[in-house]
């Protein structure tokens, strides 16, 4: 399926777009809030400032061994249910992430500097050498998430659930930890 063709159908009312091949896609700021991209394949998608509140991305591929992750920079993904989702290597610098639902996707080496995800669903997340430099994760869900080599410099964790969390050698350098549930 093409961009246009994509956003042409959203505009006349669509959301059900279900396994859709959108590899490589440029989507670039469209809003498409609510939509249904279960098991999509968006792998190397150009989905910087593209709103995708509320959308269903659970099994969503959005992984490319090639050129690296889907580019979800500056996107607004809060509410989105991503469940299962492969974000590998993705780019989420600055994403809203607000109350994302993200329970044991694969965020490996993925870039969330500056990401909010504020109430956002972690458990089970692997975020084993991500950059969440500077993350906003005030009352995030991190339960059973693997941080091992993560990079929280900075980051916001203030009420966050730590419990089971795998966060060997970790920075944590400068991280506010007030509040947070790490037993």
């Amino acid at each position: 399926m093409k961009p246009g063709e994509l956003v042409l159908l959203y505009a006349a009312g669509e959301r059900d777009f279900r396994g859709v091949n959108l590899r490589g896609v440029n989507l670039l700021g469209a809003d498409l809030r609510g939509v249904n991209l279960l098991e999509a394949d968006l792998k190397g998608a150009d989905l910087r400032d593209t709103n995708l509140r509320g959308a269903d991305l659970r099994r969503a591929d959005l992984l490319d061994v090639d050129f690296g992750g889907a580019n979800l920079r500056q996107a607004s993904l809060g509410g989105a249910y991503l469940g299962g989702a492969s974000l590998c290597g993705a780019d989420l610098r600055g994403a809203i992430l607000c109350g994302a639902y993200l329970r044991g996707v694969n965020l490996r080496g993925a870039a969330l500097c500056g990401a909010n995800l504020w109430r956002a669903i972690l458990n089970g997340a692997d975020l084993r050498g991500a950059s969440l430099e500077g993350a906003y994760l005030r009352d995030a869900n991190l339960r059973d998430a693997i941080l091992r080599g993560a990079d929280l410099r900075g980051a916001i964790l203030r009420g966050a659930i730590l419990r089971g969390a795998y966060m060997w050698n970790a920075n944590l350098e400068n991280a506010d930890l007030r509040g947070a549930k790490l037993d």
